[in-house]
């Protein structure tokens, strides 16, 4: 028999258009999209040559998780001891792990406790509070090596990660301690430049050259990055090509294998927000999200999201685009997205607004700030809106 028939039809998901016109949000309405994010994560799992690690920080969100779960990703790149503590009270037997380079003795101690034996370091002194705080058995020590400020949106070269001589010493000072040891980077967020990855995987191979020690796993990090209306990366391919290439340029013993920890690749597609035009005021629009809720990557990073009009009462909209200034609720004159927004030129108080590309850092950078923290959130079936 086959149980697959048995299984009952899954629930057709509502479009954004027929919830706006039933529930009319007064507050911003999150919007997942389901099949999106599974599909990512699938098309990444299949082509990536090596373990596919979500970052859990780009989206926390339980039903993000659950459809990347779908997209067959098992593995989950953690920050802290709540993120680790929601992956494994979801999905008990996933690979989590700790993959933030400076942590407090009582998170490495409650994330041994739920199954976490891989951690990484960029210091001496983090290595001995791994070392005192966990037990000498099934460790995954990696070492994150600094690269120079790159071809990155989001430069992350200054916070995390060992320089050459240090990365190379801090291996060989692992390696007696390690069942596995691996070296990491991270070219940055929003990576445009393949080339990124072969510059990263070259300085790589030189620290464990200078090593001198065996190492199991290089993980190349997350930096992945999506399109928006003004930006069209290469295709992921390509970055995949180039790593793979690069890596085994490398020459390592056979068996060292490949990590990546994919955030905004498998989820950006996944969310779009709905708000409410609250004023119009020439060419400005008063709405009620903004920088200091899901638009957060508008704001000084200057991103650019797909917008469009939705007005569900029937009336069509302009066929004239005009490029409007957006603010946000709050009183914080910064509350503003940084490039305008070209929507129709009759927009009006009452009309809304759908912004996509917001599955990565969306809500999850949201604050609370001036009481502006109700949302909802539904799924819908709509494709994504780039």
């Amino acid at each position: 028999m086959d149980l697959l028939r048995l299984r009952p039809p899954a629930p057709l998901l509502p479009r954004v258009d027929d919830l706006v016109a039933v529930e009319r949000p007064d507050v911003p309405m999150h919007c997942l999209r389901p099949a999106a994010i599974v599909a990512a994560a699938s098309g990444f799992v299949g082509s990536f040559p090596g373990e596919v690690l979500y970052a859990v920080k780009c989206n926390p969100d339980p039903a993000v998780l659950q459809a990347v779960w779908e997209g067959g990703v098992r593995h989950f790149d953690c920050a802290s001891a709540p993120e680790v503590a929601l992956v494994r009270d979801l999905f008990p037997t996933a690979a989590i792990h700790f993959m933030h380079p400076v942590k407090s003795r009582p998170a490495l101690r409650t994330a041994w406790a739920a199954g976490v034996r891989d951690t990484v370091f960029d210091s001496a002194d983090e290595l001995a509070k791994i070392l005192q705080e966990t037990p000498d058995q099934d460790r995954g020590l990696f070492v994150r090596l600094a690269l120079p400020c790159g071809h990155a949106v989001y430069d992350l070269s200054g916070k995390f990660g060992a320089p050459l001589d240090e990365a190379a010493a801090l291996l060989r000072a692992a390696r007696p301690h390690a069942a596995r040891l691996g070296l990491a980077f991270h070219v940055g967020s929003q990576c445009l430049e393949p080339l990124a990855w072969r510059e990263a995987m070259a300085l790589a191979g030189m620290a464990i050259r200078q090593s001198g020690v065996r190492i199991d796993i290089i993980d190349v990090g997350g930096g992945f990055p999506v399109a928006y209306p003004d930006v069209l990366p290469p295709p992921l391919g390509a970055y995949f090509a180039e790593i793979e290439t690069s890596f085994e340029a490398l020459g390592l013993p056979e068996g060292t294998t490949l990590w990546a920890e994919p955030g905004r690749a498998l989820v950006a597609g996944g969310v779009s927000v709905v708000t409410q035009v609250l004023l119009r005021r020439g060419d400005e629009l008063y709405v009620n999200d903004g920088i200091y809720g899901s638009l957060s990557d508008a704001g000084a990073p200057g991103f650019r999201f797909p917008s469009r009009l939705v007005r569900p009462q029937g009336t069509a909209p302009s066929p004239v685009l005009r490029d409007f200034t957006v603010f946000g609720p709050t009183c914080d004159s910064a509350d503003r997205l940084h490039a305008p927004v070209p929507l129709p030129a009759d927009i009006a108080e009452g009309d809304w607004i759908e912004i996509g590309q917001l599955g990565a850092y969306g809500a999850c950078l949201r604050t609370g700030f001036n009481g502006f923290d109700t949302i909802r959130s539904v799924a819908v079936r709509d494709a994504p809106m780039l």
